[in-house]
């Protein structure tokens, strides 16, 4: 495989489709299940080591909060030499009525047939204390 010269298509159209599965009611949340691997996606949630698409819903669904609403800032992408795409996303969120929060989280999209996985994702607020 070769570079994806649509990386930057890719991604945006990734973040906006995972957002809004994530930002919706859980049932909607609920269909982030299909975009994460059975046995080869990992994720890191604010330090935790999560793998499979069994525990990392787990952790998704557990979340405590009723709403939330992500407002992203930046996008960034790069390509990978397999075909997949690196997507770095800049924003914050808003839960309930806690106040708003700076948010980093760090995609890579792996290919499968004529879509992707995400294979790794990263999540961390970045609270100053």
């Amino acid at each position: 495989m070769a570079l994806n010269p649509n990386y930057e298509q890719i991604s945006k159209g990734f973040v906006q489709q995972y957002y809004a599965m994530f930002d919706g009611d859980r049932n909607a949340r609920a269909n982030l299940v299909n975009l994460y691997s059975e046995t080869k996606s990992l994720m890191t949630f604010e330090g935790q080591q999560i793998m499979g698409r069994v525990k990392i819903m787990e952790k998704l669904q557990g979340l405590t909060f009723h709403t939330i609403q992500h407002i992203i800032t930046t996008v960034d992408a790069q390509p990978t030499f397999d075909g997949g795409v690196v997507v770095v996303v800049l924003g914050q969120l808003k839960t309930d009525e806690d106040p708003p929060h700076t948010f980093n989280q760090v995609f890579v999209l792996k290919p499968l047939a004529d879509s992707f996985y995400i294979e790794h994702d990263i999540f961390r607020l970045a609270l100053h204390m």
